[in-house]
């Protein structure tokens, strides 16, 4: 593996994500209680024994390169590894920002070329999933392929919002569809069992849907991105082109739990599975391909009196008389007395509150961070550092689906209340 370079693709501006991307890029949105999305990808590379990882960001980088810089140093004491940013810039031969997938390779391919390896990993910065890279890459070398994709069986339901694969029975593709429907869909159904899934299995999911993770051979990714200029975009444009040039092209079939967070209720119902017992669909608690993030230091939980089921509490909170169910807790979070959280996200703060501090706050006619007294919070998400006053009630009462209130401090998606970093939310207010 030393011989391949990852490229972490940060994603866009991230709109069906907002307003928790509001202040931050994509990957760099906060994840089961004390991790953020940026650490899947590059976690997975470390278990790949993959070191040598470029992150390209466009959009409100500031917090995900300050998390990379604190979390990430592959270079100690005579290694080469690195994870590094590469934020969009104009430059007089490139004068526009990132336009797509490819169109930010193809800016940054100066310095790709400039490393002495065999092949390119393209990884995406916003999916849950574990995934041992040097399988992947294996199989590319193998097969002898050109581009090797990632692909997921999918059912018929889902195959729609997907590019999809059709291929033959080695797995080479031959076919790409973006999105297909109707006729077009029922096209590129394959044998799905063929590729290791069973009889069952294959009749439910019989189309391969491309999870935007690809391997490509170091000539081949170069070549296809300078002959045509005017691709922007991996999926839509690359690989077809790649299949029009009669390159071969292999697909890489993962049949495991894979998550894409592009929206509020992906992102919600991806948090709250982790809850799930016996054993969520997606699991943090696995020593031999371990997830990593930034080492905080902080003291253990502790709880008062607290009623908990099915619940991730990050370190460092403090919990008082409250009940909790099916809940995850971010780090330094704080739930006073009489509080009732159900169904719900709450991703902590970044900094602690001293006892004089909250008084003092309160006293002065503020609000203490966290959750305050005789509050309920259900179906929301409460970003980082949300300042929640007592006997606030956070229910969606009028079971709104969508809507905007900045000035109020929350928006409604999917049904669910999203109250934005660093928000106040006064004594006694109904949402």
């Amino acid at each position: 593996m030393k011989n391949v370079l990852a490229i972490i693709l940060g994603g866009g501006a991230g709109t069906r994500l907002y307003p928790l991307t509001k202040m931050r890029a994509k990957p760099a949105v906060p994840l089961a209680g004390k991790y953020r999305l940026i650490d899947i990808p590059i976690s997975n590379c470390i278990n790949s024994n993959i070191n040598k990882m470029y992150v390209l960001t466009q959009f409100n980088s500031a917090s995900l390169n300050r998390h990379l810089t604190q979390s990430y140093n592959l270079s100690a004491p005579f290694g080469q590894g690195f994870v590094e940013v590469l934020a969009a810039q104009q430059t007089p031969d490139s004068p526009s920002w990132f336009e797509g997938t490819a169109d930010a390779v193809r800016k940054y391919q100066w310095l790709f070329q400039e490393w002495d390896v065999d092949e390119y990993l393209i990884l995406s910065g916003d999916q849950l999933y574990r995934m041992d890279y040097s399988r992947f890459v294996k199989h590319h070398r193998e097969t002898g392929a050109d581009l090797t994709v990632a692909a997921l069986p999918v059912d018929e339901e889902q195959a729609q919002a997907f590019g999809l694969m059709r291929t033959d029975d080695e797995g080479e593709i031959k076919e790409f569809s973006e999105k297909p429907k109707g006729s077009a869909l029922k096209a590129m159904a394959v044998d799905t069992s063929r590729f290791g899934l069973s009889l069952e299995s294959s009749k439910h999911k019989p189309y391969l849907a491309s999870m935007g993770i690809y391997v490509f051979s170091r000539e081949t990714l170069f070549d296809l991105l300078n002959k045509n200029p005017t691709y922007k975009d991996f999926g839509k444009e690359i690989i077809p082109e790649a299949l029009r040039r009669g390159e071969k092209l292999k697909s890489y079939v993962f049949d495991d739990y894979w998550e894409d967070i592009g929206t509020i209720g992906a992102f919600y119902e991806a948090n709250l599975a982790l809850t799930q017992q016996p054993t969520p669909p997606f699991s943090f608690y696995d020593e031999k391909f371990p997830i990593y993030t930034r080492p905080r230091y902080l003291p253990p939980t502790k709880l008062v009196d607290a009623q908990i089921t099915d619940s991730i509490i990050g370190e460092g909170s403090i919990l008082k008389s409250c009940s909790i169910h099916h809940c995850v807790l971010g780090v330094r979070s704080r739930i006073e007395t009489d509080v009732v959280l159900k169904d719900s996200l709450v991703m902590g703060s970044d900094f602690f509150e001293s006892a004089e501090e909250r008084s003092a706050l309160r006293a002065g006619g503020g609000i203490p961070l966290g959750v305050g007294q005789g509050t309920t919070v259900k179906t929301a998400i409460l970003d980082k550092n949300t300042r929640i006053g007592n006997n606030v009630a956070i229910v969606n009462k009028d079971r709104v689906d969508e809507a905007d209130r900045p000035e109020e401090g929350f928006y409604i998606r999917n049904g669910i209340v999203v109250v934005v970093k660093n928000a106040s939310i006064s004594d006694g207010t109904i949402i």
